[in-house]
């Protein structure tokens, strides 16, 4: 803005100068132009977690950060950011950068959150762009060690008999664990209370300890405790029973029919972040669930591996909203 009263002075550059002038512009221009077109990623890679570590999300996410480390050529850091259901997480990926550094590890609670939680801090609609899905995997129905609770048909007889009395534990409002008991109360027809934990590995832990009764756990933070004896299986959320473990039955099969509820992964970044980027971070991704890592973990959960292109995730993610908003209306879910 132009001094008032002033008048406005042009100087006429000489040659000499104008020559100058001219070759640092180009200079300038060929170092900018240089750096725009460096190839991504030039620094660490920030995977947000929005639950507490040690649970099977993070378990995931670790897992797929060591292969993405080796196919990027950059560290890959796991920050776990607890707290709200996954909100407190998934809005701080929403509000940052759009450069494809910071990258959300989304799950089930993505599709949830927005009929669970109509005032959102970030528009679920337009705050994120898919990147990749993951794949999905059942939950697994677990009691502690020494439970009474022998089979599916045992909880329920014991939730009918006393309602509202069984409690079982999730990772958060809004999490699959959350959702599966809420859809086994509908269809079961049974009054069991929820208790949310800021994450998997504090719910399991109470679980353990017999401060709650049971939990729809995640395959991945459930597996190394049935592996250790330390809990129980009833059954598994799929609608046919896991390759990893077939001697657990489903829920379906067990005495609920029509009982489906799994889990699943996949990374999301801000909208925003440049097209080559998504397809740069969508091709590594492919390469880390082939490493001997990530397939040994997709053996430990039943993981169904599924990293197609970005299209993908946000068709899948859309029909999961679809069909979970339902369950929260029919369940009068608040949070309340």
């Amino acid at each position: 803005m132009f001094a008032k009263g002033k008048p406005v002075q042009f100087f006429r550059p000489s040659s000499a100068s104008h020559f100058v002038n001219l070759c640092v512009g180009a200079l300038l221009a060929g170092l900018f132009s240089s750096s725009a077109q460096a190839d991504f990623p030039e620094k660490a890679v920030r995977i947000v977690v929005p639950f507490a570590a040690g649970g099977g999300t993070d378990a995931v996410a670790r897992t797929l950060g060591v292969g993405l480390a080796a196919s990027l050529g950059q560290t890959v850091i796991i920050e776990n950011k607890p707290g709200a259901g996954t909100i407190i997480g998934t809005d701080a990926v929403a509000k940052s950068a759009p450069d494809g550094y910071t990258l959300l590890m989304a799950t089930f609670a993505n599709a949830v959150n927005p009929s669970l939680m109509p005032s959102l801090p970030y528009s679920a609609d337009t705050a994120f762009t898919p990147v990749v899905l993951i794949g999905w995997s059942p939950n697994i129905l677990v009691v502690r060690a020494d439970s009474p609770f022998k089979s599916v048909k045992d909880v329920i007889v014991a939730a009918q008999t006393n309602p509202g009395r069984l409690t079982y534990a999730s990772q958060g409002n809004g999490t699959s664990a959350h959702l599966a008991g809420a859809l086994f109360n509908i269809l079961a027809k049974v009054d069991m209370t929820h208790v949310p934990y800021r994450g998997a590995s504090p719910a399991l832990t109470d679980l353990m300890g017999g401060q709650v009764d049971l939990m729809f756990a995640t395959a991945a933070g459930a597996a190394p405790l049935l592996d250790s004896g330390k809990l129980r299986a009833l059954g598994v959320t799929a609608a046919e029973r896991s390759d990893a473990r077939p001697d657990i039955p489903t829920i379906a099969e067990s005495g609920v029919p029509g009982y489906v509820a799994q889990s699943w992964y996949g990374l999301l970044a801000p909208t925003g972040t440049p097209a080559n980027v998504v397809a740069r971070l969508n091709a590594a991704a492919a390469e880390a669930v082939k490493t001997e890592g990530f397939k040994t973990r997709v053996t430990e959960e039943g993981l169904v591996v599924s990293t197609g292109p970005p299209e993908q995730m946000e068709t899948f993610v859309r029909n999961e909203e679809k069909r979970w908003s339902q369950v929260v209306r029919d369940a009068h879910i608040t949070t309340n």
